[in-house]
């Protein structure tokens, strides 16, 4: 038997609450727009209406995803992050609010720059970092940079999505490696890199641990390796006075600026984000 659009949500809801999903009523918002290949907009003016039955048998399908535990971002295919709407597949790290804190000091660091402001993305992902600079900077030009070919065909669509064809660009490059040498003269390093020790990665929540890309979670023995790494090799990459922003772990922040300031670095600084965690650690190649 037919059901209304309003039933729909309503016994998603029901369930997703009972499988213990937190944001239980935006999740079946948002299965159901997809369901219904329907706006928000367009779902809240038909919520009345009876739905054809191909959307319940779509919803069916998405509901049983997304109540194994599959994150409702790669069931969406997209998910939102500063203010843009990113494409998101199995191949990167589901962009998450934390980041923005990310966002936000590199922001701080470069955005009373006059001219143009030369921003690398290291371990892009989805790119959503490097896109958020760009979409607040008109005078940045970004190269989005990551190592596994499948994260650089997601930048890819996202650049495109994002319509910054002409100011980012993505390229090829592993992190743990010197930079190449037409890899360099940057005013920003952003970089949000797998920071997960290793034996850590099976107590991860199985969303996490099983659905999201090992590659972009392992940071090694201690989780430190690509700060290591990057602080040391990717140093002459920037301009002088030129900014070097990480992501950590929230228990991360005394080693990270240890390592900084082990590799010349000065003006450390770390930044926790709206959870109370630190979550940011900084420096620049001359203060």
């Amino acid at each position: 038997m037919a059901d209304t659009y309003n039933n729909l949500y309503l016994d998603a809801r029901r369930a997703l609450r009972k499988a213990g999903v937190e944001a239980a009523q935006l999740e079946a918002r948002e299965l159901l727009c997809c369901a219904a290949e329907k706006t928000r907009e367009q779902l809240l003016r038909d919520m009345s209406f009876y739905a054809p039955d191909s959307v319940c048998v779509r919803l069916r399908e998405l509901m049983d995803r997304r109540l194994v535990g599959e994150p409702i971002a790669y069931i969406l295919g997209e998910w939102e992050f500063y203010g843009l709407t990113l494409d998101v597949t199995p191949d990167v790290l589901i962009p998450r609010a934390d980041t923005e804190t990310l966002v936000e000091r590199a922001l701080e660091m470069v955005g009373g720059l006059e001219g143009e402001i030369r921003v690398l993305d290291l371990c892009a992902g989805s790119g959503c970092v490097g896109l958020a600079i760009a979409s607040q900077l008109p005078n940045a030009t970004v190269v989005l940079a990551d190592w596994s070919e499948g994260a650089l065909g997601i930048c890819r669509r996202n650049i495109r999505r994002c319509g910054v064809s002409g100011r980012v660009s993505a390229a090829r490059v592993n992190a743990l490696d010197a930079p190449p040498p037409l890899l360099s003269d940057f005013d920003l390093i952003v970089c949000n890199p797998p920071y997960i020790p290793t034996g850590d990665l099976a107590g991860l929540d199985p969303s996490v641990r099983e659905y999201e890309p090992r590659m972009a979670l392992d940071g090694g023995v201690d989780g430190l390796d690509f700060y290591r790494a990057v602080s040391g090799r990717w140093k002459p990459a920037l301009r002088e006075k030129g900014a070097l922003c990480y992501e950590i772990g929230w228990d991360q922040a005394p080693q990270v600026e240890a390592i900084l300031r082990e590799a010349g670095y000065t003006g450390i600084d770390s930044r926790k984000d709206p959870g109370g965690h630190w979550r940011v650690v900084s420096g620049r190649t001359e203060e």
